[in-house]
């Protein structure tokens, strides 16, 4: 019952209408208009008794001497043994246009034996990028949403208590360098690079170019991007907001993806496989031990023996014959439903189409 409702339920998937067309700023992104990664080494405090063990972990010791003889404390000498702080990576995307004094999340990861970062508080740490700058600092209490509980006996967890994150914990210092349009062109990247993309790209954008300001301002370059010329003299946001707008029905290439580790397979919509005949069948074979007492009769000299009984069964599943061809994904999915294959099954006759020719489509194995 339960396979016929999913085999159901995908059919419904399949046969829902898709979308004739999308945003292009949906599929689309300007060049240099990225997040920039930010990373820093820091120390959470204010634990109860979740942190690291400071023999364990010696570089939380030596951080909490060099912050403590900043602040005139000195304890060179002294064996630290409190475990109410970590020390902590943390990492934080800068978006681009971010300014001066604005504010991002940052994520907070432990990095010794901490059990538990809940009820902690990031101290002052700087954030760098890669050119070795800092571009933030954060600082703040951390939202924790997973608990990890242990006793004598018994260990409760639940999501990953030893990282969480600081809302608004950043900081901005130090503003990135913007990406210009000097030359009076921009870029347009396509999310996922397809020719024909790229092609209806252009031209939906000349379409609206030629209407309002009576020339073509596109060009494909390959599958990739799209160049826009005569940025300058409009305005890059402007320009930007006005072809954003505009709707394009994109192309996408015949693809199966499948991941083994959770039985997932994914098949695309013009994913065909040519006119097969497959059978699909297993064998299992059980060995079964049974132990059995031996007993000596009575006044005998003989010992009482435990003895193993063996039992080897094997039985092999019917496999029918059955012919499959899907020239649409609608048809494709319904015959492997027919089929009545489990996931395992459905990767495993998938995989050897496509050793035999008949899938027409690239096979992404994850």
């Amino acid at each position: 019952m339960m396979r016929r409702l999913l085999a159901a339920a995908l059919l419904c998937l399949v046969c829902a209408p898709a979308i004739a067309s999308v945003r292009i700023k949906d599929i689309t992104f300007a060049r240099g208009v990225r997040d920039y990664q930010l990373i820093g080494y820091g120390v959470v405090v204010g634990l109860q008794g979740t942190g690291d063990t400071l023999r364990n972990s010696p570089f939380t010791e030596q951080s909490v001497s060099s912050m403590l003889d900043r602040l005139g404390v000195n304890v060179r000498n002294s064996a630290l043994r409190t475990r109410n702080l970590a020390a902590v990576m943390v990492t934080a995307a800068l978006p681009p246009f971010a300014g001066w004094g604005s504010t991002i999340d940052v994520t907070v990861s432990a990095m010794g034996d901490a059990t538990s970062l809940m009820g902690g508080t990031l101290i002052l740490t700087s954030l760098s990028g890669i050119d070795g700058n800092v571009y933030a600092i954060a600082q703040g209490p951390i939202a924790v949403s997973g608990f990890a509980v242990a006793g004598q006996s018994e260990t409760l967890t639940h999501g990953v208590a030893t990282a969480g994150r600081v809302p608004n914990g950043a900081t901005i210092e130090r503003e990135l360098p913007r990406p210009s349009a000097d030359d009076g062109s921009l870029i347009l990247e396509l999310r996922n690079p397809d020719f024909e993309t790229a092609v209806r790209i252009a031209d939906a954008i000349n379409r609206y170019s030629q209407q309002k300001y009576r020339h073509a301002i596109a060009r494909e370059r390959d599958n990739r991007s799209i160049a826009l010329t005569g940025v300058q003299r409009r305005g890059a946001t402007r320009l930007l907001a006005e072809i954003g707008e505009l709707r394009v029905e994109p192309s996408s290439p015949a693809r199966v993806v499948i991941d083994e580790r959770t039985g997932t397979v994914v098949i695309g919509q013009d994913v065909q496989i040519s006119p097969i005949a497959l059978t699909h069948g297993g064998l299992t074979v059980r060995i079964t031990e049974t132990p059995e007492v031996s007993q000596p009769a009575p006044f005998s000299n003989g010992r009482t023996t435990v003895t193993s009984q063996t039992r080897i069964t094997a039985t092999e599943e019917t496999g029918q014959v059955a012919t499959l061809q899907g020239p649409t994904l609608r048809t494709l999915v319904r015959g492997l439903n027919q089929i009545g294959l489990k996931p395992t099954g459905i990767i495993s006759i998938l995989q050897a189409i496509k050793t035999a020719g008949a899938l027409q489509a690239d096979l992404v194995i994850q």
